[in-house]
């Protein structure tokens, strides 16, 4: 056996899911045997990882293609758990670790971070779907089309496996939830927060009541953050164990799901608890404008993006040991506590 550290290069460390992901990875029970390096924009926070935790960092952003492909080639396994959108990064790390398989003949792993957002229809809040995905149907995966959400870093992804060079995993987390804990929360090196539900919550607190899109009728899947950084956990052990017996390209899509909920069930929960902290006098939604939309999300696309439906089933991961704990019912609990949370950010500024 060799005693030589595993190489692992992490993108994502201070964000919601890379934060978790990384703490997971330092509370593991071979920790020891990992070397772990980090990118982080911020150089406060890279002394922190690196005096407190013991994590090597870089000091960079993800726009530097050279750096990232230089980190990537000195890495065995990469967790991209940062930009699911950004083609250019994630073709820096696919060409070092094209670089590392031909240098040195290793056949390294990636883990990359893309998210149901790709099975998305544009539902307009005005209908929920019939059709469910499961990662474990490879064809009606492979119907997407090319220009959903993610798709085309999803497919870059997959390509780079089936050249040979790297096998690759794709985790595609759905609604993410709950406040993220732990020791890297509390050092201030990484998000608590997800997106969906606080954009949504800081949307109805700047209106002073719940806004849905459309009826509020569209379907998706969610997942506590505890349960998704898990997952990579699970794969991640599951490839070390047993390599040859984990699903990886064409068959390497793991969805992170357990229940599923309405956007309306969201947005009445959010609606509640204005009402409850006196903020709202109905806590019924009432339909987002288009102006709303554009003002609150950007654009009146993305805006749209909570009125559209993504239905899935995560059989691929509970087929290599995932076993999440939370439900669509912890999902809707965990609600108030972060209109709170939010409600005294707004009032503060």
């Amino acid at each position: 056996m060799s005693s030589r550290k595993t190489p692992i290069f992490l993108l994502g460390a201070t964000g919601y899911i890379g934060g978790q992901v990384l703490t997971r990875l330092l509370a593991h029970p071979s920790a020891s045997t990992f070397d772990i390096t980090a990118i982080v924009r911020s150089p406060e926070k890279a002394q922190l990882l690196e005096s407190k935790f013991g994590v090597k960092t870089v000091v960079g952003h993800h726009g530097e293609l050279d750096k990232l492909e230089q980190l990537a080639s000195q890495a065995h396994i990469v967790f991209s758990c940062a930009d699911a959108d950004d083609l250019p990064a994630i073709k820096a790390i696919l060409g070092g670790l094209r670089k590392r398989h031909a240098t040195l003949g290793d056949l390294p792993i990636l883990i990359h971070t893309s998210g149901t957002g790709v099975l998305t229809d544009d539902a307009r809040g005005m209908y929920a779907t019939d059709t469910i995905y499961s990662d474990m149907n490879i064809a009606q995966i492979e119907s997407l089309p090319p220009t959903a959400l993610h798709r085309d870093v999803d497919l870059e992804v997959v390509g780079a496996d089936q050249q040979g060079y790297v096998k690759t995993h794709i985790i595609l987390p759905s609604t993410i939830y709950a406040l993220a804990k732990g020791p890297l929360v509390e050092a201030g090196i990484s998000n608590p927060h997800s997106i969906q539900i606080p954009r949504l919550i800081t949307a109805a607190i700047s209106r002073r009541q719940a806004g849905v899109v459309g009826a509020g009728k569209p379907i998706w899947p969610d997942v506590h953050i505890d349960d998704v950084a898990d997952l990579y956990i699970v794969l991640f052990d599951a490839i070390t164990a047993r390599p040859d017996a984990v699903g990886h390209g064409r068959e390497g899509f793991y969805f992170g799901e357990n229940g599923e909920h309405t956007w309306y069930d969201i947005s009445k929960a959010i609606g509640r608890a204005l009402v409850e902290l006196g903020v709202s006098e109905s806590g019924e939604p009432t339909t987002f404008s288009r102006e709303e939309l554009i003002k609150y999300f950007g654009s009146e696309t993305s805006g749209n993006y909570s009125g559209t439906n993504s239905r899935c089933r995560a059989d691929r991961g509970r087929s290599i040991g995932w076993k999440p704990k939370y439900t669509t019912a912890d999902m809707l609990a965990s609600i108030e506590p972060e209109v709170e949370i939010f409600l005294k950010k707004a009032q503060s500024a």
